[in-house]
């Protein structure tokens, strides 16, 4: 992520407003506003690809898939993240710029955000009582890191490579990680 230039700093009701005049897309914290950084070709294949994996799986479910223009909000009037993707199965997710209970989220990582999604987004994200997976991928290399709440509140952390398959359970999918990276150019072979 990378800041504005001239710090911006307003209220909720003015980021909501101000954020749909806007061709960038804006991070809120705390009144603070930041501007998303710019994808890449495998990034948004990634995206694209998950997206469309669940999008199919869930077309008979009252789930809904949202990509990357869709805010999380994590706490209110205070914290707003767009994730690459994320699974809402609440029927009271009713507002149009908002998922305010999500059940999934997967986030592509980046060079230039990977110690920003691992670190205080995932920090922040687990405070939404609602979510139940939260999934990292990586762009340089075929791993995927999922993240999954026990019943007992805890997360627990299991790592998947290109010859594995993925169940996904706040959502009940079997996922093939090969379809996470279809097209996607590595520089090296794996």
């Amino acid at each position: 992520m990378v800041a504005l230039p001239d710090r911006l700093i307003m209220s909720y009701e003015e980021y909501l407003a101000w954020e749909l005049t806007q061709e960038v897309r804006h991070e809120y914290f705390n009144g603070e506003v930041v501007a998303m950084a710019g994808g890449t070709r495998n990034h948004n294949r990634i995206s694209g690809n998950c997206f469309k994996l669940l999008d199919a799986a869930l077309a008979d479910r009252p789930c809904e898939v949202y990509i990357s223009d869709v805010k999380v909000q994590i706490q209110p009037r205070k914290k707003y993240f767009y994730p690459d993707v994320v699974v809402t199965c609440d029927e009271r997710d009713t507002d149009e710029q908002l998922i305010l209970f999500p059940c999934l989220i997967i986030e592509v990582l980046s060079p230039s955000t990977e110690a920003f999604d691992r670190g205080f987004k995932f920090e922040q994200y687990r405070k939404s009582e609602s979510l139940q997976e939260y999934i990292l991928v990586q762009v340089e290399q075929p791993i995927v890191e999922v993240f999954q709440r026990d019943q007992g509140g805890k997360w627990l952390f299991s790592e998947y490579g290109l010859g594995d398959r993925l169940f996904l359970k706040s959502v009940n999918i079997d996922i093939s990680v090969s379809d996470l990276y279809k097209q996607v150019q590595f520089e090296q072979s794996f």
